[in-house]
């Protein structure tokens, strides 16, 4: 019996919670579906990642509001997926921020992988009715920016590609917590499918020079503390060469896409099958370190044509 197409399986409530990494910063996540963090500062805050909808977005809010009545200004993206960023404008911020790169790839991109995610995974566009249309940020920066919540210094940066082109992690000095978007993932599987798995693994390295004492995810646990925080890097960085290398050795020495995706399982699964969202990322996962490996810098656009073909070809 065929596998259901990505998550469209995925029908289950996933039960939220609300973790504090440092003084006045916050984790939003939901067992291995997309987190949001908060960053409290003197009299406003600033939201990290939108959600996929408006109406989940208000399940943020919510959450915020039950910690402080400051209001929110600022909302920062960490890249450009959809799953991410279409809900931001329930958050009513002056200032939406993405890097240059991220906005570019909306551009790009970004009708694409709204409908693409939309068929991939329903039960995340909850409320779906409800968005605007595509996320323009009001800011963007070609390198680093900071902001002042009051005398909170918030510094955005890009320190490397990973996840995507366009990633960006947002750092709190006063407490050494990060904000890692996609880029770190914990008990969850990285989605690969923009990504740069040569690159990627330098990027957890700069990541970790900051010496974080916690971070906020992209998905799965809150990582308090510095051990947590090693665990999920060094996970992280071992999914990633695990999923690259396979493919790279297939592809070096003429195999095909199929044959890539046979070795791939054969590092992984025993390893991996227990994270959220496995089953849904491995086949797009293994299409793009098949690319990369044969020399395809630019991830090629995922459309939902393109995503069923592939899905029949690998999963089906």
């Amino acid at each position: 019996m065929a596998k259901a197409f990505a998550s469209q399986g995925d029908l289950s409530e996933k039960k939220i919670s609300f973790t504090e990494v440092g003084k006045g910063l916050w984790a939003f996540t939901a067992e291995g579906d997309p987190n949001s963090g908060v960053i409290i500062g003197d009299d406003s805050v600033m939201i990290v990642e939108a959600q996929a909808t408006p109406r989940l977005a208000n399940k943020v809010i919510e959450k915020v509001r039950e910690v402080t009545d400051k209001p929110i200004t600022h909302v920062v993206l960490t890249h450009y997926h959809a799953v991410r960023v279409l809900g931001a404008s329930a958050f009513g911020a002056q200032q939406v921020i993405m890097s240059d790169k991220a906005r570019a790839m909306v551009v790009e991109r970004g009708q694409e992988d709204w409908d693409s995610e939309f068929q991939r995974f329903p039960r995340l566009f909850e409320g779906h009715e409800s968005i605007p249309g595509l996320t323009w940020p009001t800011t963007t920066f070609s390198d680093s920016m900071t902001v002042y919540l009051g005398k909170r210094k918030v510094e955005i940066k890009q320190i490397g590609r990973a996840h995507t082109a366009g990633d960006a992690v947002i750092w709190v000095p006063d407490e050494q917590v990060m904000f890692t978007g996609d880029i770190v993932e914990y008990h969850s599987a990285c989605y690969c499918g923009d990504g740069h798995f040569e690159d990627w693994g330098a990027t957890l390295d700069a990541v970790k020079a900051y010496d974080p004492k916690s971070i906020a995810p992209g998905r799965g646990d809150a990582l308090v503390g510095v051990d947590m925080v090693d665990a999920a890097l060094e996970a992280t960085r071992d999914f990633v060469q695990s999923t690259y290398k396979p493919a790279q050795q297939v592809a070096a020495r003429g195999g095909s896409l199929k044959d890539a995706w046979d070795a791939v399982r054969d590092a992984c699964d025993a390893k991996f099958k227990d994270y959220a969202i496995y089953e849904h990322c491995l086949p797009f996962n293994v299409a793009r370190a098949y690319d990369e490996a044969r020399g395809i810098d630019t991830p090629r656009i995922w459309t939902a044509q393109r995503d069923l073909e592939m899905w029949e070809a690998l999963q089906g």
